[in-house]
């Protein structure tokens, strides 16, 4: 900018003194162009290098959400292949307990023999939630399960967190991204990611809240937030439209944390969805 500035006063000094041809003038006027082509130049490259990063980044979040949907789908079709092969083993079961009934009503250990296998089939039936509705029950909110200290560690999860319970969401994601950047293991970094997509999730961000509450799952899947970042990654699959991925998902909470208050939830919310 500053050399542009001492050519078009260079120009205008030539231009009063009467001392520039105007060949001399024409080359300031090109080279001042071809400077200024130079720039617009490098304006545009840094533009389209962003908006491709930006398509990459896209790309990527929808690559990882195909899979996510993949990986659903395939226990969508295994799930209906055991329910088949439950029901079909329940009515050969039935028949079978007819014909012993006709045929030797008076064994009683054969009966009982046929009636404990029933009752096996019925548990695993009751495992899978195959064929069972239960009471709806209210959707409950988790709060921070830990109580920070005075460390700063726990002071920046803290600041974090209360940022998160005023609702200033953007703030919040970044904080908790920070905290995640300086401490990525160890006590609050589960709740951190949870909360990251907590806040895409009430930005209505549903997308990219998917894939923040699946880091929780992969990442942390001892965690006691495990089973609340499922029930809202359905909620987002739900809200995307979604309902087969949120089904599955929310009968992935019932089958694996069974007796949990997100199990009861997932429960509600799949009568919802039928």
């Amino acid at each position: 900018m500053k050399i542009t500035s001492k050519l078009v006063l260079l120009a205008a000094v030539f231009a009063v003194c009467g001392c520039a041809t105007s060949s001399d003038i024409r080359a300031l006027r090109a080279e001042l162009n071809q400077r200024m082509d130079e720039k617009v130049y490098a304006v545009d490259a840094r533009m389209e290098a962003r908006a491709a990063k930006l398509q990459r980044e896209h790309e990527d979040q929808v690559t990882a959400l195909a899979a996510i949907r993949k990986g659903h789908a395939n226990t969508s079709a295994d799930f209906a292949e055991i329910r088949d092969q439950l029901q079909q083993l329940r009515g050969q079961i039935e028949t079978l307990k007819k014909e012993a009934v006709a045929e030797t009503p008076k064994d009683d250990e054969l009966k009982s023999r046929i009636d404990a296998l029933a009752m096996k089939i019925s548990f695993i039936e009751n495992f899978l939630e195959i064929g069972k509705k239960d009471t709806p029950n209210d959707f409950n909110e988790p709060a921070a399960t830990k109580d920070p200290g005075g460390s700063d560690k726990a002071s920046a999860y803290a600041a974090a967190y209360q940022t998160f319970k005023n609702g200033n969401y953007s703030k919040a994601r970044e904080a908790f991204q920070e905290f995640l950047a300086a401490y990525p293991s160890g006590e609050y970094a589960d709740n951190a990611q949870y909360w990251i997509g907590e806040c895409y999730f009430f930005e209505k961000h549903y997308e990219k809240a998917i894939l923040e509450y699946e880091k929780v799952t992969k990442k942390f899947p001892s965690s006691n937030k495990v089973p609340y970042a499922l029930v809202k990654q359905a909620l987002s699959f739900q809200n995307l439209g979604d309902k087969a991925s949120a089904k599955l998902l929310l009968q992935q909470v019932i089958k694996d944390y069974p007796d949990t208050s997100q199990a009861r939830v997932a429960r509600s919310k799949l009568q919802e969805l039928r």
